[in-house]
């Protein structure tokens, strides 16, 4: 999905836009929910079309609802679907064990911090589910992360917007910049941390043979 499309769907759409570009994402679909909400930003600072408070709460209702929407996909049918379906989003066994590792390690904080990282952002809940993480610290961790990052990078991505409206297209430039740059080192580091993590996640929890999926289920459970 192309920046320019991005910029149509906000344009058109608005609110409706950023909540299911946000939702979807955070239900473990690949798409570009941040930038959908930081573009939104923008043009609110720009035109003043939309409220940047209401775009703020639609962001944050957004990632968690989503959030647990995918939460309970994981729980209640994760593994078959991943295994199933997983390539289409990505989603392979080896990430699944990555999973499982940071989950029995540090649930709360993948809930909470993943919604600040590419690629857990979209697999974080899902994995919550997947790893029968207890609800209410799932919530907890998951609506102080949603509405910690909907604050941020609205008001962040709206300051940027209302100063180019007075002093220029430049600053508006810089701003798309910074954000492609901070979401491209994010998808980056995470790739490089991945290939460890994956390592590790094999020593830890070895296959023996083929695993059913029952055996799956029973590996995801939180150590």
């Amino acid at each position: 999905m192309t920046l320019s499309l991005i910029t149509h769907l906000v344009q058109s759409y608005g609110y409706y836009a950023v909540f299911t570009l946000i939702a979807l994402e955070s239900m473990g679909i690949p798409l570009p929910g941040e930038t959908a909400l930081i573009t939104a930003a923008l043009y609110a600072g720009t035109t003043h079309h939309l409220n940047v408070v209401a775009l703020a709460a639609v962001a944050t209702c957004a990632a968690v609802i989503g959030d647990n929407a995918g939460y309970w996909i994981g729980r209640t049918g994760g593994l078959r679907l991943a295994e199933r379906y997983g390539r289409y989003v990505r989603l392979d066994r080896a990430k699944l064990k990555v999973g499982r590792y940071l989950f029995a390690r540090h649930g709360v904080k993948v809930v909470f911090f993943g919604r600040f990282i590419a690629v857990l952002r979209t697999f974080a809940a899902f994995f919550a589910g997947v790893s029968k993480m207890h609800w209410p610290g799932f919530v907890a961790a998951n609506a102080a992360g949603g509405l910690l990052w909907a604050s941020f990078y609205t008001l962040g991505a709206y300051a940027l917007g209302n100063a180019a409206s007075s002093v220029g297209s430049a600053i508006l430039i810089v701003g798309y910049a910074v954000a492609s740059v901070l979401t491209v080192t994010s998808i980056i580091v995470v790739r490089r941390s991945m290939r460890r993590l994956e390592q590790r996640a094999e020593e830890a929890f070895p296959d023996n043979g083929a695993a059913s999926p029952a055996a799956l289920a029973e590996a995801c459970e939180l150590v």
